[in-house]
This record gives C-alpha cells, sequence and structure tokens, in this order.
C-alpha cells in the first residue's frame, strides 16, 4: 500500500474525491505547488464536478494534466461515493490514470490520534440496522482492521465520529466530534500506508452482496373451494 507521499513521488499531481460525509470535498495535490481544495454542502452529483472543474480553473490545468485519481471508497455517503465511482470510470474513458482508494475512518482515526498521541479510542460510523462501522487505534497509532459491530458488541472506551457524517441511531454512548477536514487530514498522513491501488472503483462494502435466486413460477388460477 503506497503513501501519499509515495504517490506524489510518482505521479506529480493528484485528484482527490471524497463524498463521504455531507460536505463533499475535493482536492489537487502537487508535488511542485500548494494544495488546493474546494469543500460543498451540494449533493455528490453536483459537488464533484462544480469543484473539480473550479480547481482545475484555479490550478491551470485540464483533466489531462492529473496523472492518478485518489477518492473515498468509505464507509460513508453510499450514494456519494458511488457517484464519485461512476464519475471515474467515465473519467478513465476520457483519460486513463491510475486509481487509488482510501478509507475514511482510517485517516480520521489517524487525524485526530496526531492530536492527542498516547491515547487509544474507536472512530465510529452508522452502518444501518443497529450496527456501526468501527474503526479501533492504538496508543501507539496502530490502526487494526475496520469492523462491522452490532451496537451492542461495541468495545467500551473512547468513541469519536467524523463530522458532517450521516447518522440514522444514536451510538450506545455519547461519541465526541473529529475533524473529517481533508485540507488538515491529508498533510498529516505523510508516509503512513493510506491508499490502495484499484481498477474498478466502487464503494466498500464489508462483504460482497448476496442475492436470492428467483424462480419464475406460471401464474395458476387458485383452487375453487369444496
Amino acid at each position: 500500500m503506497p503513501s501519499l507521499t509515495q504517490l506524489l513521488g510518482d505521479h506529480g499531481r493528484l485528484l482527490v474525491l471524497d463524498a463521504a460525509s455531507t460536505c463533499t470535498q475535493v482536492g489537487i495535490l502537487s508535488a511542485t505547488a500548494p494544495a488546493l481544495w474546494h469543500q460543498a454542502p451540494e449533493e455528490a452529483g453536483t459537488a464533484i464536478f462544480m469543484g473539480t472543474e473550479s480547481l482545475l480553473e484555479r490550478s491551470g490545468c485540464t483533466l489531462s494534466d492529473i496523472h492518478a485519481f485518489v477518492f473515498c471508497a468509505g464507509p460513508g455517503s453510499m450514494l456519494g461515493t458511488r457517484t464519485i465511482a461512476m464519475a471515474l470510470r467515465t473519467w478513465q474513458v476520457i483519460a486513463p490514470h491510475p486509481i487509488y482508494t482510501y478509507q475514511s475512518l482510517a485517516i480520521a482515526a489517524r487525524y485526530a490520534w496526531a492530536q492527542m498521541p498516547g491515547r487509544s479510542f474507536g472512530v465510529i460510523a452508522d452502518a444501518r440496522r443497529d450496527t456501526w462501522h468501527y474503526q479501533p487505534i492504538s496508543a501507539t497509532g496502530n490502526l487494526p482492521p475496520l469492523q462491522r459491530l452490532p451496537a451492542s458488541a461495541l468495545p467500551l472506551g473512547e468513541w469519536l465520529t467524523p463530522e458532517n457524517f450521516r447518522a440514522w441511531a444514536l451510538p450506545p454512548h455519547p461519541a465526541a466530534t473529529c475533524s473529517y477536514d481533508l485540507a488538515k487530514i491529508f498533510p498529516a498522513l505523510g508516509d503512513g500506508d493510506y491508499f490502495t491501488a484499484t481498477a474498478a472503483p466502487d464503494a466498500f462494502q464489508h462483504e460482497a452482496p448476496v442475492y436470492k435466486k428467483w424462480s419464475a413460477q406460471i401464474h395458476q388460477t387458485p383452487p375453487r373451494p369444496a
């Protein structure tokens, strides 16, 4: 898994897209120029294109000048993330480039830990149906695998939840809010291995969806009562 430093060294200019929260965030990161960021409260289907167009104009670039795409695969807004994945699949036809994903709760946890090193806690986000995404981080800053747990199985301890993430239920006990401002988070990622290459951009899921096979049956008139 490459780090942000490696991505910038290998590709020079990156387009970052994130619609995990209610605030869509777009960034252009360059190895030779200051980072540019755009945030908008509009829905992802509008905001990612407006943000990208605005940043390309500000940077004096075109989409062909972007050398790699980086996007948040989740957890977070499934609709927003899939909208970005659809846009990337389209842009790959116009200007094919490497694509990398990152996990929202992992980068939020790492940034929060950097503000209070030496503490262990978990970053949580509502996964619906009385379950929660749970990203623990140890006192030394290690990130165990992301889990999806029933509310009753969430480990005790300190919990944080990223700002502007949608929630349909209250956590079992109060959780403080942590930052999900990528303009602050990305400079703190440095050499950490938070990014994964992908050839097929899509939203993160803990497990592959299972579909029930449907068997067609010819309609029959119900029997008449005796």
